[in-house]
């Protein structure tokens, strides 16, 4: 058996620890049954990839892109700048 040494922030070590107690595992089997899983698929056994903006927002930007739903709309800089100094 080999030794494997990382490090990791405190909190996500804890929350991991709470996770795979609750699973009815230690970090270490955890951690064992990604590497079997990695090395059986060829690759890492879960989707990695950046955040996606989730409906609501995706929808506001379509809205703003598809110029729907929005509040007013200006003509020019000056315009927009003017209604931005008016006094409400």
């Amino acid at each position: 058996m080999a030794n494997v040494a990382f490090r990791m922030d405190d909190k996500l070590k804890t929350d991991m620890q709470t996770l795979v107690k609750n699973l009815g595992m230690d970090l270490t089997t955890a951690f064992n049954i990604f590497a079997q899983q990695a090395v059986r698929e060829q690759r890492i056994p879960f989707e990695i990839r950046m955040d996606v903006p989730n409906k609501d927002t995706m929808e506001a930007m379509n809205n703003t892109l598809e110029g729907k739903n929005l509040s007013k709309t200006f003509d020019s800089v000056a315009e927009l700048m003017e209604d931005l100094s008016a006094e409400d």
